[in-house]
This record gives C-alpha cells, structure tokens and sequence, in this order.
C-alpha cells in the first residue's frame, strides 16, 4: 500500500525543484563548502559524535576527487547507506514531512529515503557528476518479494551515463547500484533533474510552487554549503 504522506511529499520536491529551475536558482551548478563552518555546525548541534560524521564526509569528497565517475558512484552510494538509519521523518524530526540537509542527515545518523537521495546527489556534485547525469526519481516501490502486491512510495537516484543510457540506480533500499532495468521492484512515477521534470519521458506542465527545497537550499547555505 502506498504510503500517501511519503507521495506528497516527493511531489512536493519534484514541484519545488522544477520552480527553482524556472527562476534560476536551482540544483545545478558547482557546490562550495566551507569545511570549518560545517564542521563547526555539527558540533555545536550533535557533539563529537555529529562533527566525526560530517568531517568522515568531507574526507571522502577529498579522496574521491580524482575517482574514476563509477568508482564515485559506488563509494558515494556505500557511504550514505552505511551512515543512516532508515526512519520516518515523524520519529527523527517530529514533523510529518521534512528535508533535511547533509548536515542534518549525519548529525542525526537517520534519514528517510529522500534525505539518503539528497545526500547523495549533492555528494556527486560536489566530486564533478553533472547534474545532467543525476536525476531524482519518484517510484513505487515493491517490498515483501516477487510475490508481494505491496507498495510503498519511495525515491531513488538515478545516474545516466548518457543521455539515452539506462539508468543506473542508487537506492537505499539495497546496496547495489544496479541497472534500472533489473530494478523490477521500482515503478517509476516521475523524476526530475536540473534540466526539468520529466514524466513518461516528457517534460511536465510548470508548477506554482517552490515548497520546501528553497527552504532545503537556505538552511545548506547557512550550515556552510553553497551553490
């Protein structure tokens, strides 16, 4: 059964991201960081234990600079599943539906799906994947087995080679980046990246709201990440 909170929210930052788009100031583009001010941050809102994962993240965005770009995907992907927990946005931050930043997400050590994407895609950024290459995509996802009719909405990251490649995808769900075609748990929705939202294959209808990416971008700026 699909969790209908979860759709609302992943329609939400599909909406809100393609707004960004349309005024320019979106999820593209080259991502600065300030290590000391992040560092800083972690520690003062989660102790030791908060600033050790966020300088661990640092240190791997140092050390995979000059990764091949799946190498980059395989130590990004593992480093994201391995550092979160799965759990509800309700049982970390005590609201229904929240975004948190990369900051966030590691200082809590939990995350629900689109706090595992997130980190991830601006993890990539950050190592020199063009956002043209990236894309967050709404799915169905089937849980329990091949047999089971049971769904839950749920978001992937999805890396494409070429512009007509299959996708790979990063999933919190399981540990390995597999193609989108072996992926026949996952029903895709819509996805979108820094060039649109696509549903079908197709560019969507402009939305009218920006929602809580904007908000997602301004606390990323203020904890010392900036586009």
């Amino acid at each position: 059964m699909v969790n209908p909170t979860a759709s609302r929210a992943v329609l939400a930052l599909a909406r809100a991201a393609f707004f960004c788009l349309l005024f320019g100031w979106g999820i593209s583009g080259a991502l600065e960081l300030d290590s000391a001010r992040l560092e800083q941050v972690a520690a003062s809102r989660y102790g030791g234990k908060g600033a050790h994962a966020v300088a661990a993240w640092l240190q791997l965005l140092q050390d995979d600079a000059a990764l091949a770009e799946a190498d980059k995907l395989s130590s990004v992907n593992n480093f994201w599943n391995r550092r979160l927990m799965q759990a509800e946005d309700q049982t970390i931050w005590g609201q229904a539906d929240y975004w948190a930043t990369p900051l966030e997400a590691l200082g809590k050590g939990a995350g629900d799906c689109e706090d595992f994407v997130i980190g991830k895609y601006f993890s990539l950024i950050k190592l020199g994947v063009p956002t043209s290459k990236l894309r967050f995509v709404y799915v169905r996802a089937r849980i329990g087995g091949p047999e089971s009719s049971e769904q839950i909405a749920h978001m992937v990251l999805a890396y494409y080679s070429t512009a007509d490649a299959v996708p790979l995808v990063l999933d919190s769900l399981i540990s390995d980046i597999l193609p989108a075609s072996q992926r026949r748990d996952l029903t895709p929705v819509f996805s979108f990246n820094a060039d649109g939202v696509y549903v079908d294959g197709k560019h969507a209808a402009p939305v009218d709201r920006i929602g809580r990416w904007r908000d997602l971008l301004q606390r990323m700026a203020r904890e010392g990440i900036r586009q």
